[in-house]
């Protein structure tokens, strides 16, 4: 089966700034695949280049192996979400709005309302005008409008954008219910926290470009980790870490000592410690956060590049 999404080199320029530059990507079936970046970096202009909302300047889209600009609607099949804030009619109740949106769908969409209703957690609410909707709720009727399709590849623009703490925590748990459900979700954001908790694969965009793209856990292993080590003697520890075997890194940091190294040189560093009489107090492995990672990524070499001249209409 052609994975859910493949896109190789899209470009999309606005006069002279260039918002997306020769962007590949692969969704595999079943990922719910972060894609990062912070605003401004192209995120919002690639997914209207893989919905087909607009034409790539370059490049090529595939969903499940068809060209949303040659086969049109029917690359569209198994294919739904939306791309910034979804939209509906404020005078008319949720469950209304949805029956419009199911009109313009076959494939039993109306069948479908009461289903999707539930698992937004919206039945009670059905019935009220969509005007009296919170941010939250108006987010959960766009999702709810986009699984009327039974989607097989769920794209979902900074779906928590906007919202509060409990909103936020909300929607995390929606996505996980229907990333369990088989689903595969292309989720754009930049609220790291929430793709740390949800993602299996991300990729990184900073300017256009995709700077990371894999698992987290090869992004984590790509930056490494390291130990932070406080004793009854910090100034013996230095000078033991620094002549044991295997470690590297090893320099004081805001009182304690820290150095990087496998677990069997730290395992031995324990025994080397106890013999030179120094107390162990603390030893605490660290694994960088998605956020320490994000920032390295997208910040690493920003002095060196100039920055880009600005023109009215370049997209997020």
């Amino acid at each position: 089966m052609p994975a859910p999404v493949e896109a190789r080199g899209l470009v999309k320029r606005y006069g002279e700034i260039v918002a997306v530059d020769h962007v590949d990507l692969t969704v595999e079936t079943g990922n719910v695949y972060g894609y990062l970046g912070p605003n401004g970096a192209g995120k919002t202009t690639s997914l209207r280049m893989l919905l087909g909302l607009i034409r790539p300047d370059e490049g090529a889209v595939r969903l499940f192996g068809r060209d949303p600009l040659v086969d049109g609607a029917r690359a569209l099949d198994g294919v739904a979400g939306f791309v910034e804030e979804p939209r509906f009619y404020p005078y008319l109740s949720a469950r209304k709005n949805l029956e419009l949106l199911a009109a313009y769908d076959a494939g039993g969409a109306r069948d479908r309302i009461d289903s999707v209703l539930e698992t937004v957690e919206l039945t009670e609410r059905a019935g009220d005008k969509v005007k009296g909707y919170s941010h939250g709720m108006r987010q959960r009727l766009g999702i709810a409008g986009a699984l009327l399709r039974d989607p097989r590849l769920l794209l979902l623009d900074e779906p928590t954008t906007g919202l509060d703490p409990a909103g936020i925590r909300d929607m995390r748990d929606l996505v996980r219910r229907l990333a369990e459900q088989g689903m595969t979700i292309v989720l754009s954001s930049h609220i790291l926290a929430e793709v740390e908790a949800l993602c299996d694969r991300v990729a990184i965009l900073r300017r256009g470009r995709v700077v990371f793209e894999g698992a987290l856990a090869e992004l984590r292993d790509a930056a490494g980790g390291f130990y932070a080590l406080r004793t009854t003697d910090q100034a013996r520890a230095l000078r033991v870490c620094q002549a044991h075997a295997g470690l590297s890194g090893v320099r004081p940091d805001d009182g304690a000592v820290r150095f990087s190294g496998p677990e069997d040189a730290v395992a031995s560093l324990s025994i080397a410690l106890g013999e030179a009489s120094v107390g162990i107090l603390a030893l605490v492995p660290h694994v960088a956060t998605l956020e320490e990672l994000f920032f390295d990524v997208t910040e690493s070499e920003r002095a060196a590049e100039p920055e880009p001249a600005r023109a009215v209409g370049a997209a997020s």
